[in-house]
């Protein structure tokens, strides 16, 4: 069972370690290319109204 739960601990610590150097790097291509940086805050945009759209219907 300590083993089952080393391999379960490390698995997390990978995916986190993973998730955190995406957003590093999403943050670092988003600073040198401009655009994507507004692709990203309208598809944020758009997003946000869209769950409000669905909230307001349910």
């Amino acid at each position: 069972m300590t083993v089952l739960r080393f391999f379960l601990n490390l698995f997390v610590f990978i995916c986190v370690l993973a998730g955190s150097s995406f957003l590093v790097m999403a943050a670092c291509l988003m600073v040198r290319f401009p655009p994507l940086f507004i692709a990203v805050l309208l598809g944020c945009g758009l997003f946000a109204i869209a769950l409000t759209q669905t909230s307001r219907r349910s």
